[in-house]
């Protein structure tokens, strides 16, 4: 019996606003492919266990770069959707995308949700073509021009991008439109597959560790069970292996899988496979994830590191909802930023870890360059240079619990953003560090995350009582307990380092000590003050509060610095 020839196959997503073809293309792409390149018989292409429901493909030669000897290469497009479920769709197989095609309607340009495709591509995909569609609705005798400055536009585009220099190809996939004759043929579709052939290289797929897949539909077949097809995005899986489907929290016995119309016993990384279970109702599962027993964690809130999307307008503030995006599933999350401590700042990137015994810095926003913290660390930092930090993280707070793989890729939107709203609603993106599973993570978790604020109160010094010692005052409230500051240092505008050492009265005042002693002209300043409002005093009450304003253009004040950790539950105040 002859060796089947090599199937390699590379998974290729397809983008772009609504209406500009995308699905179209899928259509001219597939029928060209089975036509030119493999004249497939109709009945191979009757809908048994196939694995393109949902998705399309093609096979052409394999091209010369990809290896010697006889073989296919299988492009299996991922047509992506309208645009809510474009997001969950690409970011759920972001892995497993190996290409992307960035469809563009000629006579319209970029639009919102083209920016919105670029940043999900740049984000998840290592090479991008960008297809110029509807080239037939250009005039013929100025097609070419109009081409070639579309061309020129997208380019500059790209130019800030990772796909800066990517292949551009005009195309029209469907002539005429969708009420145009069958007979119409495509324009520039077979130039179009040779730059995907160029374009195609060798994926990286790893067998090892546990298998999940993404998948994308579920059917019935009399008489054999239900088949889930999807797209493996790590890991592998043989005949016989039982199953989670984590949502459902049930596992099931591998019966019979299939890729390519062609039962197979084992399946890895990348491949698009349909796997068949018994005594399960498709309708429970539409899309969703399916692993190793077990290898899934339901998580309630989680750390993750994260970046910013550049073309996002508005800061990102702790305490606002988003969008998150998670695994398969997007759900509306709460989030708290911070940063590295400042001295910090510059520190290595830590790849994929986070390290629980570091200080870290409560943010009230994502710092970046337009944030108003940083224009307040721009003030304070001589040099006018806004010094931020390598990397920041988040925690975010699920409304509902999400089920994820560790480590997986994170997405923050406003999808609640009018669609029509010229602006970009992704936006951050970034990698799942920590999840906390217990449900009670408030109490058990969150205590170890040593997240602080710096807080500052100042006051002033009301009198000295001797070389040693000052009354201070304003620094409290009138109610606070000034037992738990005793022993804080503090420190005079004069240039004293002081500790408190007791409250002083029932007004809110309290006493300093001064271990080296006040300066001579400390006390002269504060004497000849106090002698001042001695002197007011003897006239009527209202004349010292008069004096005490005046006087206070130049009193001395006591400054308090200390860290508090958000989530201690004993709310002390430390100083380094």
């Amino acid at each position: 019996m002859a060796a089947l020839p090599r199937v390699l196959n590379v998974n290729v997503g397809v983008l772009g606003h609504i209406d500009s073809g995308k699905t179209a293309l899928a259509r001219a792409l597939s029928t060209t492919g089975s036509t030119a390149a493999f004249d497939r018989a109709p009945q191979s292409r009757a809908r048994g266990i196939t694995l393109d429901l949902g998705f399309s493909c093609f096979r052409t030669a394999l091209p010369p770069q990809l290896g010697p000897g006889p073989g296919e290469l299988q492009f299996t497009l991922v047509d992506c959707p309208g645009h809510a479920s474009l997001i969950r769709t690409i970011i759920g197989g972001a892995q497993i995308i190996d290409l992307m095609m960035l469809v563009i309607d000629v006579t319209k340009g970029m639009q919102t949700q083209s920016a919105e495709c670029l940043v999900i591509g740049q984000i998840a995909c290592q090479k991008m073509v960008v297809v110029l569609n509807k080239i037939d609705l250009l005039p013929e005798g100025k097609r070419q021009s109009a081409i070639e400055k579309m061309t020129k536009k997208m380019q500059k585009t790209l130019e800030n991008t990772k796909f800066c220099g990517c292949p551009i190809v005009a195309v029209a996939a469907k002539p005429g439109g969708p009420e145009a004759p069958e007979s119409e043929n495509p324009l520039g579709v077979s130039e179009l597959i040779e730059v995907l052939k160029s374009q195609a290289y060798l994926p990286s797929r790893d067998p090892s560790g546990n298998f999940l897949m993404a998948v994308d539909h579920c059917f019935s077949i009399k008489g054999q069970g239900t088949v889930m097809t999807g797209t493996i995005l790590s890991g592998s899986v043989s005949l016989g292996d039982n199953v989670e489907i984590p949502a459902l929290k049930v596992t099931k016995k591998v019966k019979s899988m299939q890729m390519f119309h062609t039962p197979v016993t084992y399946a890895m990384q990348g491949d698009r496979v349909g796997i068949c279970v018994t005594q399960f109702d498709p309708k429970l599962l539409e899309r969703g994830l399916v692993c190793t027993p077990e290898s899934l964690h339901t998580i309630h809130a989680a750390i993750i590191s994260l970046k910013k999307i550049q073309y996002f307008r508005g800061a990102l503030q702790t305490k606002a909802k988003f969008h998150i995006t998670v695994g398969h599933e997007t759900v509306m999350g709460r989030v708290m930023f911070f940063s590295p401590a400042p001295a910090d700042f510059n520190e290595e990137i830590q790849e994929n870890a986070f390290d629980f015994e570091k200080d870290y810095l409560y943010q009230e926003e994502y710092l970046s360059k337009d944030s108003k913290s940083s224009e307040e660390n721009k003030e304070n930092d001589q040099s006018g240079e806004v010094q931020l930090p390598r990397q920041q993280w988040a925690l975010l707070e699920f409304e509902k619990p999400v089920t994820c793989p560790k480590l997986c890729l994170v997405i923050g939107s406003k999808l609640d953003t009018d669609i029509h709203a010229n602006t970009c609603r992704l936006a951050f993106h970034g990698v799942l560090l920590q999840g906390m599973e217990d449900k009670n993570y408030m109490e058990t978790f969150l205590p170890k995350l040593k997240v602080y604020k710096l807080k500052h109160k100042e006051g002033q010094v009301e009198r000295v009582m001797d070389d040693y010692s000052v009354i201070g005052r304003s620094l409290f409230k009138k109610e606070t307990n000034i037992q738990i500051f005793v022993g804080l240092k503090v420190k005079l505008s004069t240039g004293e380092d002081g500790v408190i050492d007791s409250g002083f009265g029932q007004s809110g005042k309290f006493k300093i000590r001064i271990p080296d002693g006040l300066k001579p002209e400390t006390k002269t300043l504060l004497t000849a003050a106090s002698k001042k409002k001695s002197k007011a005093g003897k006239g009527d009450a209202n004349k010292e509060d008069e004096s005490s304003k005046n006087d206070s253009a130049q009193p001395v004040t006591i400054t308090l610095l200390f860290k508090r950790y958000v989530f201690d539950t004993q709310k002390k105040m430390i100083q380094s």
